[in-house]
């Protein structure tokens, strides 16, 4: 027979078919890894995805999905309900599991990697996580945490993986200094930044069959495309919309969705400035390239005081 195979567990609330970077960069890395390991992926459900399996093989990868909450997460009680049913059952379902050569984990929930340390330990097996992002501090950087006790609650829960984990992607240079200032060591740290696959993401021409169906082809289209939340600074993009309101051809484009999403609109109705600022959903992967090509200037926001923490990525 042949020889085993080596297995990997994978912890993180977001997988296919979520629309969040997150979700989908998971899911590419993990199909990857499914032609030399036996990947075990174990997440959460998925708001507006009720029907899917709890268990089900897609592309190589056996997905596992817990018994979490999938409320929408623009108030911070129902995400943290969101997250606690995902961790409270992760954790159990995740020790069920044959022993693993390898936990991999990401930071979505922010302290998923406690999770994956305590499986980690529990089989003897090096952990490994991929940090996205950098909490607490953002969440306290955007006013959306103010507790100090909370606060200081994860800082401790978080610097408790980072100083334990056997290796950690950061993604971003910066991001590996932050990471350094909360405890992790710096020889186990690997800066490998999100990649993108240039053979489905190609550029096309500006006049395309999405363009075309939008109606901007005409116009000098100012475009941002993933995450609307507090991190992205998109108050900017909309308020910039009021100091040209004598550009009939501009048209501002948010596509996507995210926590900020209702305050966003409403700012813009606000303003009056609906008619140069469209809000779209997310775009379907593959008409993706097309809709990207569609902009003339593409806006990559940030929230002050966030550089390192988080690193803008568009999808």
């Amino acid at each position: 027979s042949p020889p085993a195979r080596p297995r990997l567990l994978v912890l993180n609330q977001y997988y296919w078919p979520g629309v969040e970077a997150t979700a989908q960069l998971l899911a590419q890395l993990c199909e990857a890894l499914a032609a030399d390991f036996d990947v075990t992926v174990v997440t959460g459900r998925l708001r507006g995805h009720v029907g899917l399996p709890t268990e089900e093989v897609r592309n190589g990868v056996r997905i596992v999905r817990v018994q979490s909450t999938a409320y929408e997460r623009s108030q911070l009680h129902l995400r943290a309900a969101n997250y606690g049913t995902y961790l409270a059952d992760s954790v159990a379902t995740a020790l069920r599991e044959e022993r693993p050569d390898l936990v991999l984990c990401m930071t979505d929930p922010p302290i998923v990697g406690d999770i994956g340390l305590v499986v980690a330990r529990r089989f003897g097996a090096p952990l490994l996580v991929i940090s996205q992002d950098v909490f607490p501090e953002i969440a306290e950087r955007v006013n959306r945490l103010e507790s100090r006790a909370l606060v200081g609650t994860l800082r401790g829960l978080v610097g408790l993986y980072l100083k334990r984990a056997d290796r950690i992607v950061a993604i971003g240079e910066t991001m590996k200094r932050r990471l350094e200032e909360k405890g992790a060591r710096s020889e186990r740290i690997t800066v490998i930044p999100n990649w993108v696959d240039t053979k489905e993401i190609t550029p096309q021409p500006r006049d395309n069959p999405w363009a075309r169906e939008q109606g901007l082809v005409d116009a000098f289209v100012v475009m941002h495309s993933g995450n609307i939340g507090h991190a992205q600074d998109l108050d900017s993009l909309v308020r910039a919309a009021t100091f040209l309101r004598d550009v009939d051809s501009l048209r501002i484009v948010i596509a996507g969705f995210g926590a900020r999403h209702a305050e966003l609109t409403a700012l813009a109705r606000r303003l009056e400035v609906t008619s140069a600022v469209r809000f779209l959903p997310y775009q379907p992967r593959e008409v993706l390239a097309q809709s990207l090509s569609s902009a003339d200037l593409h806006f990559v926001g940030l929230a002050k005081g966030l550089s390192g923490f988080v690193v803008p990525s568009r999808r």
